[in-house]
Formats: structure tokens, sequence, C-alpha cells
């Protein structure tokens, strides 16, 4: 499949993944059923941009971010970062990638060694890749200053800071390397509605401050629409709806995108009646056949359960995968 490309630069993107697909065997079996977590993903994440990668739990978000950054090996398809094809590149070819290209996991109490200092914890970073050792105290306290904490912190250990100061100590850890790509996999998830917004505007200055390009994964689409450029709607492993962010948010085609806008809470909409998608996610492991979103969308036809739809430009930069379109036209 072609990637589609929804650049708004000239330059070629830091990121472009094509066709990408992660496939798990569920036991060494030769004929084992298969969990197809991402099958057939493509899209590119321009330079100093954040592109929100948006679906629900087991739509395959956090496979793609980690297959991306190759902690996952890829079944199949191409991941090229800043022009070099990493797709199969083994531990050691990738180690000076790695160096550019972190991330921030979901949940800052299980992601930080409790055993370890801050100063270790950052520390390791530097040991691994050989950097900054000799003013690597005076390294760490500038990044935890950066992202808003003190630099005697670094002597403390992970239990004795808050859920918000252990994600900007997730964030320091991303950081401690110079990257120039950052996944995020949902970041604010386990934080309260209360520091969210903190930790958001962090990512938004840090852009702003450094140039850094971010793949931020979420299910919150208010989150997405105040920090994302770009969105890419995932569901069960593929791509179903990709533009730019205001493109997405003001004309919705997907059904399955269009059901997931219905769910955002709306000052503007009070009294609305909440009406969730209906059914649940089907398993990545006997996917429903033709358009995967069928058993569940208000709008399928039989064509929707025998043909899979083909992801097409419906409008300049604007992709989507739904046989309405064709209907439409």
């Amino acid at each position: 499949m072609t990637s589609p490309q929804v650049t708004v630069r000239a330059e070629a993107p830091l990121v472009r993944i094509e066709d990408l697909k992660v496939h798990f065997p569920t036991s060494q079996a030769r004929h084992a059923p298969v969990v197809r977590a991402v099958d057939g993903v493509s899209f590119d994440v321009p330079r100093n941009t954040i592109v929100g990668l948006v679906g629900e739990s087991g739509s395959g978000k956090t496979t793609t971010g980690r297959a991306l950054l190759r902690l996952f090996a890829p079944t199949a398809g191409r991941i090229v970062f800043d022009g070099q094809d990493i797709t199969k590149l083994n531990e050691r070819q990738m180690l000076p990638w790695r160096r550019r290209m972190q991330i921030v996991f979901q949940d800052p109490y299980a992601s930080l060694n409790p055993r370890m200092t801050v100063a270790e914890i950052l520390g390791e970073a530097l040991d691994t890749h050989k950097l900054a050792q000799h003013r690597r105290s005076a390294r760490i306290g500038e990044l935890l200053e950066r992202v808003g904490l003190n630099a005697d912190h670094s002597r403390r250990y992970p239990h004795e800071f808050s859920g918000g100061q252990r994600q900007r100590i997730g964030i320091a850890r991303a950081l401690m390397v110079a990257p120039k790509f950052l996944v995020c996999d949902e970041p604010v998830a386990a934080l309260d509605v209360s520091i969210q917004a903190q930790v958001i505007n962090l990512f938004m200055d840090l852009r702003e401050q450094h140039g850094f390009t971010y793949l931020f994964i979420s299910h919150d689409l208010s989150v997405v629409k105040h920090i994302s450029d770009r969105v890419a709607i995932m569901y069960l492993g593929k791509i179903v709806e990709i533009s730019t962010s205001a493109e997405i948010f003001a004309r919705a085609n997907h059904p399955y995108t269009q059901a997931l806008m219905a769910e955002v809470p709306d000052v503007a909409r009070r009294g609305r009646k909440f009406t969730p998608i209906k059914g649940e996610i089907p398993s990545p492991l006997n996917p429903p056949p033709g358009c995967t979103f069928n058993p569940r969308c208000p709008h399928a036809m039989p064509r929707c359960r025998e043909q899979a739809p083909a992801l097409k430009e419906i409008s300049a930069g604007h992709w989507s995968a739904c046989h309405l379109n064709e209907a439409s036209a």
C-alpha cells in the first residue's frame, strides 16, 4: 500500500512508516493463531510537528509506537527515520539511532525504578550512550529544572514524588540524550485532570523551545485536539482516517471518528444524551471480514461485510477508509 502523504512541507518527514505490520503468534506451534496488533499502517510524522494517534484500547496504538522505535520487531513494512531505513537494523546498529528517538511511558508509577534515585535513573541514559560524563550532575540538574523540578530533587526516590512530578522525571529521562523525536504513549492518562494540563503545556513548551517532533498516542480526543497538528485515527490495527487536526475536528469523515467525537464532553451541548459506541472492539486474533468496524457501524452495508475499504484521499490532505465515500461520490 502506498503511504498517504498529508504533508504541509516540501522537506522529507522525520519519520515515515510504510505498510507496517506487527503480528504476534499465540504459541510456538507452526500454525498457531496470530494476533494482528498492527496490520498495514502507513503515515508520516513531519519535522517539528505533533501527530496524534487516537483510538480505543486494543486498537494497536502502543504497538505502533513501540514498533516505530524498534522496541517491537516489525513483521513486515518499512520504518524510515531521518532518511535511514531502520527496519532491519540489529541492536548494535540501532544504538546511535535510539539516542535520537525516545519514549515517555504511560504509567509514571511503573516506569521508574523505585530502588534508584532520580540521579541514577537519569544518569542511566548517559551511561548507555556514554555521554557527558564529565558534567553528569550539571546535566541532570539542568534537565530537572527544564521540566519544572528542582536540581536537588535528584537525590530523592520516585516514591517521594506525586504522579505529575514522576511523569516530569520520565520526560527528563527521555530528554537526557537530546533526542529529535519523542513517542508519548498516553503520557497523561494516569494523571489527575488538574495535573494533565501542566504536563501537556510542558510538552508544547519543549516543542517550541527545542523543535521536538512528537507522536502523541492517546484515547482522549480532547487532549489530542489541544496539542496535535495532525491526527491519525486507528481502529483494530489499521488507520481509518488521517488529516490535520483542524480538518478532523471540523469534518470528521469516518463513522468511527464521528462516534469518537460524539463521546467527547462539550459544554456547548449540555443536555445531549450520551451514546457510547455500540459494542466492543473485536479481538485482533479474529477480526471481522471486510471493514473491521462494520459490526459496530450504524451505516454498514452488505459490501462493508465483504470488502475492506482502502484508505483514500477524499479532499486535499484528508484520507479516510470508508465505502460510504464511494457511494456518495
